[in-house]
């Protein structure tokens, strides 16, 4: 009898793994890999994992109150070697699209392409990963994403981008942005395609997609020198998002940047950055039984 518990303690004590403090999870289920180019077509996400927002997600900025304003649906799968996510994002108004490119009161150099620039500042869409869970250095106490593969912070941005440059959506690098080594990292990413992503506003407006990939090896860490592959099996990871709206100055007055809403999936505001309050992605190597 206790050969046959000590057998399956270790299976269970893994099934109650968390990413994050944050009672929320997510699985990444296997499928096949999708065509990048911002265009959700028939089937292709199909089997992937769904979620909806922004109800139940965390407010930083203005609550969300009307769907027409800001809703989204994000989906997530893997092709066994790459975690994909794609963002169908419903907004009365598109920032640099609908409206002049502003900037806000506290940085006139938002849309710089270094580091002294706000890669957020638009509307966009924030992936938060930590891949360190099993290590014993998933977090200590307010550890925010160092900047590298064992745990990160990148943006999406719909009109602005590394490779584009202003005018076109796609991958930033994220936070920490002030740390050069962080910066280096997500550049490289970038420009070797270890990450990509395709950002298009919808046919006629009011809304946009954004489908985006992550290559295990480099982007998932799980200990120095060594990515995940589903030869590990089931694994969680902490996991966050952040869907930003920008509208018109107005809209955002008395906010941070001005910006109008900051929808995240899990955390708290002040804290939803810091590893520990991230909720939880599972990457299962196998479907669910039928």
């Amino acid at each position: 009898m206790l050969r046959r518990l000590a057998a399956f303690l270790p299976a269970f004590l893994a099934s109650l793994s968390l990413g994050g403090d944050f009672p929320r999870h997510l699985d990444a289920l296997p499928g096949s890999t999708p065509t990048l180019d911002g265009v959700l077509s028939p089937g292709e996400w199909s089997d992937a994992t769904a979620i909806h927002g922004p109800q139940g997600w965390i407010s930083t900025f203005s609550p969300t109150r009307d769907p027409r304003d800001l809703s989204f649906t994000v989906y997530v799968k893997h092709d066994q070697r790459r975690l994909y996510f794609a963002f169908l994002v419903h907004d009365d108004i598109l920032y640099g699209i609908d409206t002049p490119r502003w900037l806000p009161p506290n940085n006139a150099r938002a849309h710089s392409l270094t580091s002294e620039g706000w890669p957020w500042f638009g509307d966009e869409v924030e992936l938060l990963i930590n891949s360190r869970l099993h290590s014993g250095a998933a977090w200590k106490g307010r550890e925010e994403a160092a900047g590298d593969g064992s745990s990160w912070q990148m943006v999406c941005n719909l009109t602005k981008s590394r490779l584009g440059g202003i005018g076109a959506g796609g991958l930033l690098e994220g936070e920490p942005r002030a740390k050069a080594s962080a910066w280096d990292t997500y550049r490289r990413w970038i420009e070797t395609g270890a990450m990509q992503a395709a950002a298009k506003p919808l046919p006629g407006g009011h809304g946009y997609v954004i489908e985006w990939a992550v290559s295990f090896d480099p982007c998932l860490e799980i200990a120095p020198g060594r990515f995940y592959s589903p030869t590990l099996g089931d694994r969680p990871f902490g996991l966050n998002i952040a869907v930003g709206d920008l509208d018109q100055p107005a809209d955002g007055r008395g906010n941070f940047g001005l910006f109008h809403h900051e929808e995240w999936w899990a955390g708290a505001k002040g804290v939803r950055t810091q590893l520990r309050y991230w909720g939880t992605l599972w990457i299962r190597t196998k479907p669910p039984r039928q």
